[in-house]
């Protein structure tokens, strides 16, 4: 008598995508920033001397440097949040993308100079 084996399909539980999310949310939050910050050293006054980290570099220190520290806070909350979890991807795709192509249309010179 042999005996007969039959594959049984291995239960994998669905890997928690939300590490991944947390940085590509974030992306898009800190390209927004970006761009809200730029705008804002060109309007204020106040703003722009407060930007001045560097002064060879100007405003442009401070904007890119605030810039880039919210995207890592940004970054840090939400990963710490999701990385256990799975999220809706399609969802968190759709707002990073629409985030940047914002921060992307807020720096182009006539968009910006609307403001």
């Amino acid at each position: 008598m042999s005996a007969q084996y039959t594959s049984v399909p291995a239960t994998s539980a669905a890997q928690p995508d939300g590490a991944g999310a947390a940085a590509i949310l974030a992306a898009g939050i800190g390209a927004l920033a970006l761009a809200v910050f730029a705008i804002l050293g060109d309007q204020s006054t106040a703003f722009k001397n407060l930007m001045i980290f560097s002064k060879p570099t100007g405003p442009l220190s401070g904007v890119t440097t605030c810039a880039m520290v919210l995207w890592l806070a940004a970054w840090g909350v939400l990963h710490a949040r999701w990385r256990s979890r799975s999220v809706d991807l399609a969802r968190v795709n759709a707002i990073a993308f629409a985030l940047l192509i914002l921060g992307f249309l807020l720096t182009f010179p006539p968009i910006a100079d609307l403001f």
